[in-house]
């Protein structure tokens, strides 16, 4: 699982730094063709499938336990919170001491305060984006999170089922009716690849596990799959969401296993550690290697596929970095002083 979390965002920072090296095409009489065999930005929907089904699993002790709304909020906003508003924070002084550096944004102060508090507001553009664009995405973390603590006071069967309703009642509505913002974006369906997730947590703690052949075959339709709906009228919750949740069964349904890590595990697993840091911080960092690069003078020599395995060889140390001195040691001084001790046992 952890492996799939850093490919997913992998994926993610593989999208942008091609865009960024189409868009640098010109300027260094690049001739490049971006592949897009794999639709890039689909890490995102492996990501809220992974999202849905580890919030599952690994809240075993809180179903029906006293403070367990208190807990799982806590502890979740300290995984989240801290360094999106960081992230937040260097953009906003970016755009306000560089504005010619960055693409122009709304820094009107309601905006500004609505990116800091995950509420989903429409740029002059009809974008409903935050003032760090990625944080779309934490936009809906925040949203499932909240209705994930409404329903642990029930035993886990019930909750996610009840939850899994909610949800796809609630797209439902949405896709029948005209809703103002945020209520629309709240009822996106792509707020179901985190049930997608749930479901599989549930199967998975009640002891569903499919031989390592199956598995192969789960990721290798959802490949399948991703690529030939890629370009496809589907919705994206079909087009995305469902190979997401393939690839997320064929990483979870396996049997527990014990043994020697490789290197390559090791590897995998420590950049799925810092894959949070990696979504957050890679574009700053491959706006970095780009004016690095440029005012050097390297990319008249450099090609457009070496550029954009430096800059994310760049995105992959800097998250690293990043994960170990200053993510992991935030989220614990935020656990440290907001949750209660006795709450620390669960």
């Amino acid at each position: 699982m952890q492996i799939l979390r850093a490919c997913a965002a992998l994926a993610v920072a593989v999208h942008h730094a091609q865009f960024d090296a189409s868009a640098l095409s010109a300027r260094f009489g690049w001739q490049f063709q971006p592949f897009d065999l794999i639709p890039w930005a689909a890490g995102v929907d492996v990501f809220f499938v992974i999202s849905g089904f580890i919030i599952v699993y690994s809240s075993d002790k809180l179903f029906g336990s006293p403070g367990a709304r208190r807990i799982f909020l806590t502890r979740r906003m300290g995984r989240v919170v801290p360094l999106y508003w960081t992230a937040t924070s260097l953009y906003l002084v970016v755009a306000l001491a560089l504005p010619g550096a960055l693409n122009s944004e709304v820094l009107e102060p309601g905006f500004i305060l609505g990116s800091y508090l995950f509420i989903p507001l429409a740029r002059p553009d009809g974008h409903v984006q935050p003032l760090y664009s990625l944080g779309w995405t934490l936009n809906y973390e925040i949203y499932f999170y909240l209705l994930f603590a409404a329903v642990l006071v029930w035993p886990k069967r019930r909750a996610v089922l009840v939850l899994v309703g909610t949800m796809s009642a609630a797209v439902v509505i949405g896709r029948m009716a005209s809703l103002p913002q945020p209520l629309r974006f709240w009822t996106d369906p792509i707020i179901l690849e985190f049930a997608f997730g749930m479901v599989l947590a549930l199967l998975r703690r009640e002891g569903l596990v499919l031989s390592r052949g199956l598995r192969a075959g789960l990721a290798v339709c959802g490949l399948i799959l991703l690529i030939g709906l890629s370009d496809s009228a589907m919705p994206r919750l079909f087009a995305y969401g469902l190979p997401a949740a393939l690839f997320v069964a064929a990483a979870a349904l396996g049997a527990d296993r014990e043994g020697r890590e490789t290197w390559l595990a090791g590897m995998g697993g420590a950049l799925g550690d810092a894959s949070y840091a990696l979504y957050l911080i890679h574009p700053f960092s491959i706006r970095a290697g780009r004016e690095i690069i440029a005012r050097a003078g390297f990319g008249t020599f450099i090609g457009p596929w070496v550029y954009i395995v430096l800059v994310l060889a760049g995105a992959v140390l800097a998250s690293l970095l990043v994960f170990r001195w200053y993510e992991r040691p935030l989220t614990e001084w935020f656990r440290q002083r907001c949750e209660p001790a006795r709450l620390k046992l669960v």
